[in-house]
């Protein structure tokens, strides 16, 4: 039975594969540095990487905003975000699954009169703040160095185009294992706290614990939406924004990796906290948000008339619209679903 109510989280993830794909390698296709066949392979490989092997981070901050302690809750809460995530992917705008899950978390919340963490949720909310214009600072700091360390080299143009090439497929492997490490939270993390797996010792004494089952599995449904269906918001973000040449293609998604590495690491937390530093939260961001920030920040570069701000304000929107939809939806299915169905959707 857990199984079958866990399908809503692998629609979930379908969804982000489908839509956030293009955060990842849409400015490498859509300057056609790179093939999208070869684009996903890659994106699939790391992204379940990144989810087995530091997914665990992001999940806690998420666990905080609304323990959700029933299995059908947890389907109804993930087939929330699921739905609203896939109708703006239809729209072929790139939306943030990090927003939809948290709205169809507090809809949960609000149903079964639990508390909404307000620590958790103002974590959460700043960050979708701080995420787009972090990217977009470091998209343009990044961009001037790169084009100041090139002018300095007096680098050859074609050999420019190889470097820029190779540089999109390591900056995209390294922005598909930041996308699996930090939003595989939003696919399987609320079916964590009524997930029946058992931790597992494998062959060499590998240690693979009931979380990381979860992150596979969902990784592999982000896996599946990647190949069959991210290649439409691709174009969006490659293209309908600002015309980026390859070279910024590369600067975007490192700005984007990184930003979504740093809300992700618990190393790094570490790290900081050992040095007497603030650590950075471990939230899933918003990996839509990430690129977007750094397309507009090196549009700004080239002068703000060359970026198309109809499409910007269309996908802003979206990232409004996107946490409304999943709250409503998740509230009136739990209503549905308890009282039609008579399905325990949440425990006193």
């Amino acid at each position: 039975m857990f199984l079958f109510f866990l399908s809503s989280g692998m629609f979930l993830g379908w969804s982000l594969g489908a839509n956030d794909a293009s955060n990842v390698f849409g400015t490498a296709v859509g300057s056609r540095m790179l093939r999208f066949r070869t684009a996903a392979t890659l994106c699939c490989l790391f992204v379940i990487i990144g989810a087995v092997i530091s997914g665990a981070g992001a999940t806690q901050t998420l666990g905080k905003l609304g323990a959700v302690n029933a299995v059908a809750g947890a389907f109804v809460v993930a087939f929330s975000a699921a739905l609203s995530v896939y109708l703006m992917t239809l729209a072929r705008y790139p939306v943030s699954t990090s927003q939809a899950i948290v709205g169809a978390i507090i809809g949960w919340n609000l149903f079964s009169g639990s508390p909404t963490d307000s620590n958790a949720l103002f974590k959460i909310i700043m960050t979708w703040i701080a995420c787009p214009l972090l990217s977009g600072v470091i998209a343009v700091i990044s961009y001037k160095i790169v084009s100041f360390a090139i002018r300095k080299l007096n680098v050859h143009m074609f050999k420019l185009d190889e470097m820029t090439r190779y540089g999109l497929l390591l900056m995209g492997m390294f922005g598909s294992f930041a996308l699996g490490a930090n939003n595989i939270a939003n696919v399987v993390g609320v079916f964590l706290p009524v997930s029946p797996f058992n931790d597992m010792v494998l062959f060499g004494g590998w240690h693979f614990s009931a979380a990381q089952q979860l992150f596979l599995i969902g990784s592999l449904a982000i896996s599946l939406g990647v190949i069959t269906y991210s290649r439409r918001v691709m174009e969006t973000v490659g293209n309908k924004i600002f015309q980026l040449s390859p070279l910024m293609a590369f600067v975007a998604v490192w700005a984007h990796s990184v930003v979504l590495f740093l809300f992700a690491s618990q190393h790094l937390e570490q790290l900081l906290i050992s040095l007497g530093l603030p650590p950075v939260p471990l939230v899933p961001v918003s990996s839509s948000q990430a690129i977007v920030g750094a397309v507009v920040g090196m549009g700004l570069i080239k002068g703000k008339h060359n970026i198309r701000w109809r499409t910007v304000g269309g996908i802003a929107g979206s990232w409004v619209t996107t946490p409304i939809f999943a709250f409503v939806i998740s509230f009136v299915l739990l209503f549905v679903l308890q009282n039609v169905f008579q399905q325990t959707v949440y425990r006193l």
